[in-house]
């Protein structure tokens, strides 16, 4: 492995470590405001989508759309965070994945 790399790397896991122990001089942690819910059907209504259509266009399985609107089942952490991207700019989403 390259010196360098490896050097680097180290340095990571050592301020990584120094901040897990409470050392937060000079070190900035940005939080992701994570929805605890989202409505799925909103969004995907506000886009004129069939849940079919929603799912194909966004990368969901059309079975996780169908149990999102019919609450037998939460979007994970992740999923909602893009499902609040495609709510608020579903271009962005588009761009991205095109």
């Amino acid at each position: 492995m390259d010196k360098e790399i490896f050097e680097g790397i180290t340095q990571g896991l050592k301020e990584a470590v120094a901040h897990a122990k409470g050392a937060r001089k000079g070190y900035r942690v940005h939080q992701v405001k994570v929805p605890k819910k989202v409505n799925v059907k909103a969004i995907r209504t506000k886009l004129k989508m069939t849940q079919v259509t929603f799912a194909e266009t966004f990368g969901f399985s059309v079975d996780a759309v169908r149990n999102w609107e019919g609450h037998r089942r939460t979007p994970e952490k992740a999923a909602r965070i893009l499902l609040r991207v495609i709510e608020r700019n579903p271009k962005a989403v588009l761009d991205a994945t095109a």
